[in-house]
């Protein structure tokens, strides 16, 4: 079995060097982790507004053919996500406006996004 030749010594200046991209990666992580984070959040922000797109289209659907809005509007959207519905309108066309709480994962109350969709009434 052959040995290693030994390592030559690293010059006093190289040898403290070492580690440093640990450290700074170290100090970088915080930002990493802050970009990453709101780059969730605003995903959750345009996932919220797509439910709520979903929901309003669905109770208003519901609303021309004379159904039940509430229970139209809460299955179009996700498990565990609470959507509430108001009709408007009257007439020959409806109007229901589906509203959707924003999720919070970095920042609080975000508020709730509102989408609106408007169909003609079947008679």
């Amino acid at each position: 079995m052959r040995s290693r030749p030994p390592h030559p010594r690293l010059p006093r200046r190289q040898h403290r060097d070492r580690g440093q991209v640990a450290v700074e990666y170290l100090g970088f992580l915080p930002v990493l982790l802050i970009v990453g984070l709101a780059g969730i959040q605003l995903g959750a922000v345009a996932y919220a507004a797509e439910q709520a797109g979903t929901a309003a289209r669905a109770g208003a659907r519901a609303a021309s053919l004379q159904q039940d809005v509430g229970a139209a509007c809460a299955s179009a959207v996700s498990s565990g996500i609470h959507v509430s519905c108001a009709t408007s309108g009257g007439g020959d066309s409806v109007t229901v406006t589906a509203t959707v709480h924003i999720p919070e994962i970095m920042w609080k109350d975000l508020g709730n996004a509102t989408k609106s969709a408007t169909m003609p009434v079947d008679h």
